[in-house]
């Protein structure tokens, strides 16, 4: 019976990005090629049962196995993508690209006053090629910018020197209606002519800043001048420049065959990608996992990677893009490429960027299945960047509550391994603090916490974080030093504007990566020693307010109120009371003032 493909699990491990899917069949064909604005939504359309899908669809999930994906940065690159692959591998269920149209490119010949145009073939003849275009009407809006800002020669006329200073051609109509400004006869010179070329270059490589800022320049002056016909013209140059997207990143012709890998690891696994390029296009990506046996390096890793992904797929690239630099013996003239930017920098990039995600998606299954893997990993990486000698195992945080300088409470929370531990949680009524000093509370707090974990043989934390800048940091430190425990643990301060970390003594903060799990871990912390402190501090607020409501009453001191209040657990149960249920509390004096009091 054939095994039934498990879509829910694999759904999980895709994300919502741009991209190109594969599916494959129990033979580990590929059968079908498909490219998504979001990949996971477009994926899991194919396996929604309510939607109507035709024989062929129903035919082609039934067969389905595995699913492999490539992210990629745009819309536009992943149907380029997704051309490429499919007439590579003419997958089974692909139809509608197994011909051999391709897409348009915009063209400058190789040759004197060099033309302007489109094509779909490429000829290896020193011309320079731009795009392709994903969208021929994008492409075909570029080539009229070019030809209305850009006089250029639209003919084929061998414009050498000599033929021109021969005088052999006679300017066309096209000069007449002022499209051309007429090299054939020297009306132009080539340095003029090649300075428009080397601008047009920018325009279609996405450099148009300063372009963009001419354009804007002589429209002002247009509008200031009231030619307004003209300044609609340069209005409508402005708009198409400024929604021009540049080339393509998965497809250049300046790249014909090139082999680009890159790497990530942790401690026990590695990831390499690999992109196959072919004429300009990606014609094979895929992203394998190695276990580490020994402490293997990843220039090791990535050299075992390369010789297997180039043995698999009987590549004979003479260049090699790779992240960093790598040692290889007999490598028989093979060119290794560490890029720094330009086209070969984007496809390396979007190498990792694949590569990263298959590292991340990898890892949260590892973790999902093994939770102290996990852990391990989180308390190791908080310990880098706290700059802490041992694992935070024990986390201890504390905040202050008061309310006007009444009712002043604090709050410890307690992590253990990265996780809450409620039976730990404590509060503090604060004794020895009169009005609102949260510094002098917050070193109350401190001391009486570590004072008894000292008398009672308590193991203390590994991390102690205060909910405050500098000023609370140095009141907890000034506790910790007069118990003499100051250097047995680490302790730090988060200043809530910018979630700025303070060390004693140290008077710049460290930032974090805002995504950072350690900064995550760590307001998470504050934010239950808040909510824990604010919820206690509420609590006695309120019982504050009621029991003095009661002391109001002639004759009813604290104390009676509180016994009231303990009684019958509310004001309002005490407002209705009779005086017979009151004096099973108080006297028959007190008992008739409270009655006389909720009776006004």
């Amino acid at each position: 019976m054939t095994e039934k493909f498990d879509y829910k699990a694999a759904l999980k491990n895709i994300p919502h990005k741009p991209g190109v899917y594969q599916y494959w069949d129990s033979e580990k064909e590929l059968i079908y090629i498909g490219k998504a604005k979001d990949l996971r939504n477009r994926v899991g359309s194919y396996f929604n049962k309510d939607l109507n899908i035709n024989a062929k669809t129903r035919v082609l999930v039934s067969k389905i196995r595995n699913i492999t994906f490539t992210i990629v940065d745009t819309e536009v690159d992943a149907w380029l993508l997704e051309n490429s692959l499919i007439k590579k591998h003419q997958p089974r269920y692909n139809v509608m690209l197994k011909d051999d149209k391709t897409y348009p490119w915009i063209i400058i010949k190789n040759e004197n006053y060099p033309r302007i145009f489109w094509t779909r073939r490429i000829i290896r003849d020193g011309s320079k090629y731009l795009g392709p275009y994903a969208s021929v009407s994008m492409m075909h809006n570029i080539l009229d910018l070019i030809r209305e800002t850009y006089p250029l020669r639209t003919c084929n006329l061998p414009l050498t020197r000599e033929n021109i200073e021969k005088g052999k051609f006679k300017v066309c109509l096209e000069y007449q209606l002022g499209n051309c400004k007429g090299p054939c006869q020297n009306y132009q010179t080539e340095t003029d002519y090649d300075n428009s070329i080397e601008e047009i270059k920018d325009i279609l490589n996405g450099k148009i800043s300063a372009v963009l800022r001419g354009l804007k320049s002589d429209l002002d002056n247009a509008v200031a001048n009231m030619n307004f016909e003209y300044a609609h013209k340069l209005k409508r140059k402005f708009d198409l420049l400024e929604n021009y997207q540049s080339k393509s990143t998965v497809v250049n012709s300046s790249i014909t065959d090139v082999d680009v890998f890159s790497i990530a690891s942790e401690e026990k696994y590695a990831f390499v990608n690999f992109l196959k390029i072919m004429n300009g296009t990606i014609i094979q990506t895929q992203t394998i996992e190695l276990k580490k046996r020994l402490d293997e390096t990843d220039e090791e890793l990535l050299t075992l990677a390369i010789s297997e992904f180039r043995s698999r797929y009987s590549s004979h690239s003479k260049e090699i893009i790779v992240p960093f630099d790598i040692d290889l013996e007999d490598t028989a003239g093979i060119k290794f490429t560490v890029p720094k930017l330009g086209e070969k920098k984007k496809l390396l990039d979007l190498s990792q960027k694949n590569v990263l995600f298959f590292k991340k998606e990898r890892i949260d299954q590892y973790e999902k299945l093994n939770p102290e893997i996990r852990t391990d990993r989180l308390l190791t990486q908080m310990m880098k960047d706290l700059r802490m000698n041992q694992l935070p195992r024990h986390i201890e945080c504390f905040d202050n509550s008061n309310f006007q300088g009444k009712y002043p409470v604090s709050a410890i929370v307690v992590f253990r391994d990265g996780k809450p531990s409620k039976k730990d949680y404590r509060h503090f009524n604060v004794k020895t603090v009169e009005g609102p000093n949260d510094f002098a509370t917050m070193e109350e707090a401190v001391h009486r916490r570590y004072r008894r974990m000292l008398d009672e043989g308590t193991e203390l934390p590994q991390l102690i974080i205060i909910d405050g800048g500098k000023g609370q940091l140095s009141s907890a430190l000034k506790s910790l030093t007069l118990l003499g425990i100051e250097k047995q643990v680490t302790v730090i301060g988060i200043a809530k504007r910018l979630e700025e970390l303070y060390y004693p003594g140290d008077q710049y903060p460290l930032y974090l990566d805002k995504k950072s799990e350690t900064l995550k871990v760590i307001q998470q912390l504050r934010d239950e020693a808040h909510r824990f402190g604010i919820t206690f501090h509420r609590k006695k607020r309120d019982q504050g307010t009621l029991v003095t409501e009661l002391e109001l009453i002639e004759g009813v001191g604290k104390t009676s109120s509180a016994k009231l209040l303990k009684y019958f657990k509310s004001v309002k149960k005490v407002r209705e009371a009779t005086e017979e249920e009151l004096m099973e509390v108080v006297n028959t004096k007190q008992a008739k003032a409270i009655k006389a009091y909720f009776s006004k």
